[in-house]
């Protein structure tokens, strides 16, 4: 099966800044967990994907069109939903007004924009408030809305960063359930720093430091990299911190 997505010698920067040099990535269908410290570039590699901004040097291909110009880009967002770790929305709009403004944006066809939009507020648990003000959500609600807002129009590619903060421990394993249905048939990347999430979820894992990956694999894989006397609670935590001291 083709990968959703392609990435060959990535070169990502701001400015005079380079980010991220020498990027190869292949991502089918599933859940790939992306984790890393601050500052390692994770949320720039997001926004590549997202063709929010073109690759400085390489090449991105999506569902096997390379991106080019503002023009393929514009078309390869109609099959990406994209939350970043800080959306914008109008305090004014209502949830339903949130999501369907978003299906807008991504050129879902008219007929489905208001069902899609119930859909995908009913599976983050939002059904209930679907007509209450943006502005009178708590943090946690206001994060869900954004999760409606990366699912509605069924997506071929989800990009999510840091989506699970502000979520109380039930709400995180309720969107834990919905990613491993999405990633059923939907390439599925999980930008956080909970490995525990990623270990639920994701059938693999890259650890990104310094504008590279140090580690690809599965998560029993980096687990079993866990070095004697290495500081975390979990046996993944502990593979992860190795994994960080290695590539450094």
């Amino acid at each position: 099966m083709d990968p959703v997505v392609r990435v060959t010698g990535l070169t990502q920067g701001y400015g005079a800044r380079t980010v991220i040099e020498g990027l190869d990535l292949d991502l089918g269908v599933g859940a790939f967990g992306l984790l890393g410290p601050n500052g390692a570039g994770k949320t720039t590699l997001l926004r590549t994907l997202a063709t929010i901004a073109p690759p400085g040097a390489g090449s991105l291909e999506i569902l096997g069109r390379r991106i080019t110009s503002e023009r393929s880009a514009r078309r390869a967002r109609r099959e990406i939903g994209f939350l970043p770790q800080d959306f914008g929305h109008h305090p004014g709009f209502t949830v339903h007004d949130f999501v369907a403004y978003c299906a807008w944006l991504r050129e879902v066809p008219a007929r489905q924009v208001h069902r899609d939009s119930l859909r995908v507020i009913e599976q983050v648990g939002l059904a209930d408030r679907r007509n209450e003000r943006m502005k009178a959500l708590s943090g946690g609600m206001l994060r869900r809305a954004g999760i409606a807002s990366a699912l509605v129009g069924s997506p071929r590619l989800v990009l999510l960063d840091e989506p699970t903060v502000g979520l109380d421990p039930a709400q995180r394993l309720e969107f834990r359930e919905l990613i491993r249905s999405l990633a059923e048939d939907t390439a599925v990347v999980l930008s956080t720093h909970l490995v525990e999430d990623v270990s639920a979820v994701c059938r693999e894992v890259a650890v990104m430091a310094a504008g590279r990956f140090v580690f690809r694999g599965t998560p029993a894989e980096m687990t079993a990299l866990a070095s004697p006397g290495t500081q975390g609670d979990t046996a993944l935590e502990r593979g992860y911190i190795s994994v960080l001291g290695a590539g450094r």
